[in-house]
């Protein structure tokens, strides 16, 4: 008995056991076949290709023809998508670096025209300067198929330039001319005529929050090592940096609003876009901390957007003015205690002069207001009010919050062309 009963007990934990391996080995089967890591016979096609969309892979690449390749549009901007085997950084290289561009300036400047040699009155340079011409490497991004380029207004040197070249991603270099810039901005727009560009797509910079995606693509050090990328998150908003410039009496202005990124800048990568986690442009890299790591600065590119708006439509930017001369409170030296017992605050721009036959003159601005809003932002400097009238156009009416004597008032203004500038000079 005891030795029936043993075999019918193995007999019973045989069929036990193999039917848990068959189980096990039909779903460990299934799986892999929805991972598509193995295909099963006659499924090739139809069931291949819905195993493709439900697993999000990129479908694999067909070839063209030369007909059709020598026929191609430029390419719509692609969607960024993700999969196992792909990162982030992956996709957004691969749709935005046809998009990056190496921009090479040539320069011209003088000596000082005396002292020659190590300072000794001899030598060529004795009596008189001498013309040289260096050149300077920065990066851009192609904003439109037609050829419309973003860059930095310092990266053409404030658009005294003998010549700019620009290096696209198939490697030929093109000529480009200058369509517009500002230096206090520290934005410029670049034309090149070439054909099947592809431009990058922009994002929204208003979206954006501390900890949120960021990729920069640029030529740090120059071409040798162009479209190089890092990555990193938005690591400050709002951020107010001093800058060399040739834009103002001191040499120096002071940027405001910048995006800060922990993504690696250098030199080089001033104008190459900096990139949201769907390859979004949002923002154009413009400096890097000196005295610290990982603190790179980028112009948020909502700034930019209505510029290049404006000049694609009509081949040229037009910049409203308010119609005044002022300068910030804040950089009148006095402490903030002074400032608020005169003026009632200590941030604003205080209105020195109001330009006759401007918009603030016929609104009724008077000097010695101070401004303190714009349509209920706060702005603190000249350069914070620029970057907020770019978004207007000649025409528009713009909501001004200002404190005379002491007293809150508000004063709609109707901008310009800058016309009355010129009336003014002559």
């Amino acid at each position: 008995m005891r030795s029936g009963r043993s075999q019918l007990t193995a007999i019973i934990l045989a069929v036990i056991i193999a039917f848990g391996f068959g189980m096990g080995g039909g779903v460990a089967g299934m799986y892999m076949v929805n991972k598509g890591y193995i295909s099963l016979p006659g499924m090739e096609q139809n069931e291949a290709a819905r195993l493709q969309e439900q697993s999000q892979l990129p479908a694999p690449a067909q070839s063209q023809s030369e007909p059709e390749k020598a026929n191609a549009q430029p390419a719509a901007p692609a969607a960024v998508t993700v999969s196992e085997d792909i990162t982030v950084a992956e996709t957004i290289a691969d749709k935005v670096l046809p998009s990056v561009v190496g921009i090479s300036t040539v320069i011209e400047y003088q000596t000082s025209g005396y002292g020659g040699l190590w300072g000794f009155p001899w030598g060529n340079n004795y009596g008189g300067g001498q013309t040289y011409e260096g050149t300077a490497v920065g990066t851009g991004v192609i904003v439109d198929e037609s050829g419309y380029i973003l860059t930095n207004a310092h990266v053409i040197n404030d658009g005294d330039a003998k010549s700019i070249t620009v290096s696209l991603y198939d490697g030929e270099d093109v000529e480009a001319q200058i369509l517009w810039y500002d230096a206090t901005l520290d934005l410029a727009v670049i034309k090149i005529e070439a054909e099947g560009l592809v431009a990058a797509e922009l994002g929204d910079s208003d979206l954006l929050r501390i900890g949120s995606y960021a990729a920069a693509i640029g030529n740090p050090l120059g071409l040798e090592f162009q479209r190089s990328m890092s990555q990193g998150i938005i690591s400050g908003m709002d951020r107010s940096i001093e800058v060399e410039s040739s834009a103002t009496s001191t040499g120096a202005i002071t940027m405001e609003g910048l995006l800060q990124t922990d993504a690696t800048i250098n030199s080089g990568n001033s104008g190459g876009p900096l990139l949201n986690s769907k390859g979004q442009v949002i923002g154009i890299n413009t400096a890097k901390a000196s005295d610290g790591e990982g603190m790179g600065f980028a112009i948020p590119i909502n700034v930019a957007k209505p510029i290049v708006q404006q000049i694609k439509e009509t081949g040229k930017f037009v910049r409203p003015y308010l119609g005044i001369r002022g300068a910030a409170l804040e950089e009148s030296g006095n402490s903030s205690e002074v400032l608020i017992e005169h003026f009632g605050t200590a941030k604003g721009i205080y209105v020195s002069e109001v330009t006759p036959g401007g918009g603030a003159e016929a609104a009724g601005l008077k000097a010695q207001d101070i401004i303190v809003k714009l349509h209920g932002t706060p702005v603190n400097t000249m350069n914070k009010l620029n970057s907020l009238l770019v978004g207007y156009k000649p025409g528009d009416v713009v909501d001004l919050t200002v404190l005379r004597d002491g007293k809150e008032i508000e004063v709609d203004v109707t901008l310009t062309d800058g016309m009355f500038l010129e009336t003014q000079k002559n």
